[in-house]
């Protein structure tokens, strides 16, 4: 009796597709992350005759970059974007890794650099007991929003 490559994990082959439970269980996430991610445009998959999500090998793969650029602090619209310059169904190589890492890398050394000097200085700042807007570095580095005029400023960027 031949096996369905569709519902048999264990077929290695080519063409194999996988339900979204069987994406979920091989990926670590819940089926319903694995939903998130299709929205958010992250993965793809197509339906079969009978309506179900089959998802490509490929996959798994994306999965795994997407969970890891999050791990490291990448928002997923900007792990999206990095994803769609991947061809369809086609799984993330180490050349394709590199890319999109190189298109984190200078955010990722801000952040860094931010927490490095948060570190450094927060003590400085609780210390102070008021995050005085003229000498807090958190709220305030240099007192830059002075040069904005008097009164309550946007601080957060984002």
């Amino acid at each position: 009796m031949k096996k369905n490559s569709e519902t048999n994990p264990t077929d290695c082959g080519k063409h194999t597709t996988l339900s979204v439970g069987q994406v979920a269980k091989r990926s670590g996430i819940a089926v319903s992350a694995v939903h998130f991610y299709e929205q958010k445009g992250l993965i793809q998959s197509r339906r079969n005759a009978g309506n179900q999500r089959r998802y490509h090998r490929d996959v798994l793969r994306r999965i795994a970059v997407i969970k890891t650029a999050q791990q490291v602090g990448v928002p997923l619209a900007k792990i999206a974007h990095a994803l769609s310059s991947l061809p369809d169904n086609k799984a993330p190589n180490v050349e394709d890794w590199a890319h999109m890492s190189s298109l984190w890398l200078d955010d990722l050394n801000h952040r860094i650099d931010t927490l490095i000097a948060l570190r450094d200085n927060l003590s400085n700042c609780i210390g102070c007991g008021c995050l005085s807007l003229q000498h807090c570095w958190l709220r305030n580095p240099g007192d830059t929003l002075s040069q904005q005029g008097c009164g309550a400023r946007l601080i957060d960027p984002d």
